[in-house]
């Protein structure tokens, strides 16, 4: 079996020896050894989309540590046998708290198990789901896949698996799948399919792989799960394909990315952001410190153009914009009016029940390069900078990408690098568990100093 990785025999081979009769040829089964441990074999599969990383434990012992959302482990070896399995959170200080178990679970030799990490933990739900099959190998020219429905929240799906170029008018669904079950082991000729997913009876479709090769003895897992990247309110899955050696991620292939646009340009009037010459702009009268919600778009080469509000005059002309399916991105506009540009942050926005999250951007040019601090009142004399000497760049805009925290209040100030001088400091702000926050440092309005923030709530975008 490809990709196993054992574990060791967890029992201890004892030897009985009484006095020197070891020496004796006529007590030959005294040195007979035990017989070896029968295999069983086990895959976990993170898939609860707002659960930290997680080690997974085998009573005291670890069996994968510090394990993402949407990861497949390899297959591990283990003795046949009893286990208490432990699933544990990571939480922001590094400590953990157990999120499923200890469960007792028993390893039937030659067989293997398929532990899912399924459900949410804000709402108490996550608890293990577990498949187990036969050890087998796969046909000559055949592939094997399991699709399991792990997408907790979404609804009882139709699942059609075609070939690429099929009509789904056309077609007939393969199974229809529930949240926690299962179509089995099911073998099939080895090539290229699509997979598509509507709701159950019906015809709209909610996810579309495109064209995924099953490769010759390929044995899958295919778990379909949230979809935590873009446009997830219309496209809700993603599906999570391992094959025993690796995870691969399949998003819809319509999913688009999602874009804001945040007006970080003091001295800069009202503006119009218009794509692709359009006859009216798809943003319109966007102020300084104003962002925009995010807007889903096709994936694509955009030309941006940016106006003061009512078309004129155009300040920035037929700049380009490559979006990728499935990403999230915040479009900056910077700097000062004679010297405006667009830059752009790719946004990570999945929201962890266990940890606030938070973005400091430094787009105030005015302001020169700052330290900033993270505490939890608004005295930081003794405190250490949480980030130090960011500068400011027109033509790389400096993001400290989401620092997971925990929940709680905090304070945010930002000084002149090396000095405790305060040049922005926050109010208490209370960070939720599962929020997503971002704080960008401009310029005063009308520009200069002193900077000032623009506070974002990414859920609510």
């Amino acid at each position: 079996m490809q990709g196993i990785k054992k574990l060791g025999v967890i029992a201890t081979s004892l030897f009985l020896i009484t006095g020197c009769d070891w020496f004796d040829s006529d007590n030959d089964d005294t040195n007979t050894p035990p017989p070896e441990a029968e295999s069983s074999f086990v895959r976990v599969h993170h898939t609860s989309a707002d659960s930290p990383n997680v080690n997974v434990l085998a009573g005291e012992t670890a069996l994968l540590e510090n394990v993402p959302y949407h990861t497949s482990s390899g297959v591990l070896e283990v003795d046949a046998g009893d286990y208490d399995i432990t699933v544990q959170g990571i939480l922001p200080d590094d400590s953990t708290v157990n999120a499923i178990g200890p469960a007792s679970l028993t390893f039937a030799a030659d067989t293997r198990y398929e532990v899912f990490a399924a459900g949410q933990l804000a709402d108490e739900s996550l608890e293990p789901l577990i498949l187990s099959n036969p050890v087998s190998e796969v046909a000559a020219g055949e592939s094997r896949i399991q699709v399991v429905h792990v997408a907790y929240g979404a609804p009882t799906v139709d699942v059609y698996l075609t070939a690429p170029d099929a009509e789904l008018s056309s077609a007939s669904a393969t199974l229809t799948l529930a949240y926690g079950e299962d179509s089995g082991q099911v073998d099939v000729e080895t090539g290229d399919y699509r997979i598509r997913l509507t709701g159950a009876g019906d015809d709209a479709v909610i996810f579309d792989s495109g064209t995924v090769n099953l490769a010759d003895g390929g044995d899958y897992i295919i778990a379909a799960t949230n979809n935590v990247a873009a446009n997830s309110a219309n496209s809700p899955v993603t599906l999570q394909v391992s094959d025993g050696e690796a995870t691969t991620l399949i998003n819809d292939a319509d999913a688009g990315a999602d874009v804001r646009v945040v007006h970080a340009v003091a001295d800069a009037p009202n503006v119009d952001v218009t794509l692709n010459d359009a006859a009216d702009p798809q943003i319109a009268d966007l102020a300084f410190l104003s962002a925009t919600d995010y807007l889903n778009l096709e994936a694509a080469e955009y030309s941006v153009d940016v106006a003061a509000a009512g078309g004129s005059p155009v300040v920035l002309e037929d700049l380009p914009l490559e979006v990728e399916n499935a990403m999230s991105y915040s479009v900056y506009a910077v700097g000062e009016l004679s010297t405006i540009g667009l830059q752009v942050l790719t946004e990570e926005r999945r929201s962890v029940a266990t940890e606030a999250k938070i973005q400091l951007v430094h787009a105030a040019p005015s302001a020169g390069n700052v330290d900033i601090y993270v505490t939890e009142t608004d005295d930081i004399s003794g405190a250490d900078a949480a980030f130090t000497d960011i500068a400011f760049d027109a033509e790389g805009l400096v993001s400290t990408g989401n620092v997971p925290l925990t929940p709680g209040d905090y304070v945010v100030t930002v000084t002149a690098t090396g000095t405790q001088d305060i040049a922005i400091q926050t109010p208490v702000l209370t960070l939720e568990g599962g929020g997503i926050y971002t704080a960008v440092a401009v310029d005063a309005t009308s520009g200069g100093l002193p900077p000032q923030l623009i506070l974002m709530d990414d859920l609510a975008n």
